[in-house]
């Protein structure tokens, strides 16, 4: 089978092990039954922004060009930052984006992915976002009204847990096991007043097993300016890792890329 378009995101659903599709443009395509199997990515040399479609020599953030990188609001440093929000300032890039993603309840949550760590998500993606980033088990500590306050909280958090993931680890399944339910206990105590109403003492542990038939004893990125063709037997699929004998490939890093997709 052989599949050409603009490479995507990898998509899932959080089913057990989690289920996932390549997307390559508006084509979508189970991979769950390839682990085991051969594959083959071909860079066919163009590469074209996500956003504008404009043909491009190199992107940035993940798939955009130049110029949308400077001026869409989804590329603003204060959605890597939330903290540093200014849509309070008045100069905002895009005010209808901020009240549809930024202006909305999110959730600060504990992750276990190579160790506890602790992020955010807008409250409609957090599943979502905790496969992204290959956690095993995550749990919410708080659900707040924006993503400044998110971004706040995180910031503050992060003095007593890490708010990083090492993936190598993660890959490899290296995880430092602990009770998120536990830790989610001694933040209280850290956990400004200001932020206390908004602790969710109720919330339960969700875990996830993704799908693999084995761990890669090293881990080698895959990077498709170097290498045009990745080459080598699906052992596994997690977070948005392709995880092949041969080495990993970073699947939302080589967003826009225009690839042929062959697997067995």
């Amino acid at each position: 089978m052989k599949l050409v378009g603009s490479l995507r995101a990898l998509q899932h659903k959080p089913t057990a092990p989690v289920s996932y599709f390549f997307r390559l443009g508006d084509q979508v395509t189970p991979i769950n039954d390839v682990v085991g199997k051969r594959i083959r990515i071909q860079y066919q040399g163009e590469i074209h922004c996500i956003h504008c479609g404009r043909k491009i020599k190199k992107t940035y953030n993940a798939g955009s060009c130049y110029p949308c990188f400077r001026a869409l609001p989804e590329n603003d440093l204060c959605i890597v930052k939330p903290q540093q929000c200014h849509y309070h300032q008045g100069t905002c890039r895009d005010n209808a984006f901020a009240e549809a993603h930024c202006l909305q309840p999110h959730i600060v949550y504990l992750a276990l992915s190579s160790d506890v760590k602790v992020g955010i998500t807008r409250k409609i993606r957090t599943i979502e976002r905790w496969v992204d980033q290959g956690a095993v088990a995550a749990l919410p500590i708080a659900e707040v009204p924006t993503r400044k306050d998110a971004g706040e909280l995180e910031v503050h958090l992060s003095q007593y847990v890490s708010d990083k993931t090492n993936w190598r680890r993660m890959l490899k399944n290296e995880i430092t096991y602990r009770n998120l339910t536990d830790v989610k206990e001694e933040l209280h105590k850290y956990v400004p007043e200001k932020y206390q109403p908004y602790l969710l003492n109720d919330a339960t542990v969700t875990h996830f097993a993704y799908p693999h038939i084995s761990v890669p004893e090293k881990i080698a990125a895959w990077n498709l300016d170097k290498h045009a063709e990745v080459d080598g037997t699906l052992i596994g699929i997690k977070g948005q890792y392709l995880i092949l004998d041969t080495g990993v490939l970073n699947v939302r890093k080589f967003c826009g890329y225009t690839v042929a997709l062959m697997f067995e």
